[in-house]
C-alpha cells in the first residue's frame, strides 16, 4: 500500500520565507510504505500469490522490508491461531536442501542457501505454508501436507525442485561389508 503525505502551509509573510519554506515543504512530500501484516498474511496462504496481482506489491515489500532487518508486520484480525513468523535462512540446517549449494575451503566445506529467508504461515494453528524469499523478490512455497490435501492445487515449484534434485544426486551404492 503507498499513500502520499504532504504538508501545505499558508504564509502571510515575505516572499523570501515563503519560498524557502515551500523548498522545505517539497522535501516532505514522500511515498509512505506500510505492509498490511493481514493482506500478507492472507496472500502467502494463497496456492499462489505470484497469480494474484493484488498480492505481487505487498508480498514483494514485505521481502525488501525483511530483508532490511524490520519486522513482519502485525494483524490485529488474526487470532485464532493464524500466524506468521520469520526467520533467516542459515545452509545447510534451515534451507530446503535443493536450494543448498557448497564449496570446499582450504579447512572446511561452505554451505549457501539460495533464499534469504522464510515466512512460515500457520492457520487454526497447524503449520500451512513455508515461503521461502529473497529480497529479489524471487519465492518458492512449501506447502503442508493439510494445506495441500485442502488446497487441492497450489503453485508445484516447490516440489518440482526437490524432484530434481532427488533425480539429480549420485546413486547410493550398498555397503558390501555391510550385515
Amino acid at each position: 500500500m503507498q499513500s502520499q503525505i504532504s504538508t501545505s502551509f499558508r504564509f502571510h509573510s515575505s516572499p523570501p520565507l515563503k519560498a524557502a519554506v515551500s523548498l522545505v515543504g517539497l522535501t516532505l512530500v514522500f511515498p509512505c510504505l506500510a505492509v498490511d501484516g493481514c493482506l500478507v498474511l492472507l496472500c502467502l496462504a494463497a496456492p499462489s500469490w505470484q497469480a494474484i496481482p493484488q498480492c505481487v506489491p505487498p508480498v514483494r515489500q514485505l521481502f525488501r522490508d525483511l530483508a532490511l532487518g524490520r519486522p513482519f508486520p502485525t494483524c490485529a484480525m488474526a487470532g485464532a491461531g493464524n500466524s506468521a513468523a520469520h526467520q533467516w535462512a542459515s545452509a545447510p540446517d534451515f534451507c530446503p536442501p535443493q536450494y543448498v549449494s557448497s564449496f570446499d575451503t582450504e579447512n572446511s566445506t561452505q554451505y549457501d542457501c539460495a533464499f534469504e529467508g522464510a515466512v512460515s504461515v500457520s492457520i487454526r494453528g497447524e503449520p500451512f505454508v513455508r515461503t521461502w524469499w529473497r529480497r529479489d523478490g524471487e519465492a518458492v512455497s512449501e506447502f503442508s501436507p493439510a494445506a495441500q490435501a485442502q488446497l487441492g492445487s497450489w503453485n508445484r515449484r516447490f516440489e518440482d525442485d526437490y524432484a530434481a534434485w532427488v533425480a539429480a544426486q549420485p546413486p547410493v551404492v550398498p555397503d558390501p561389508t555391510a550385515p
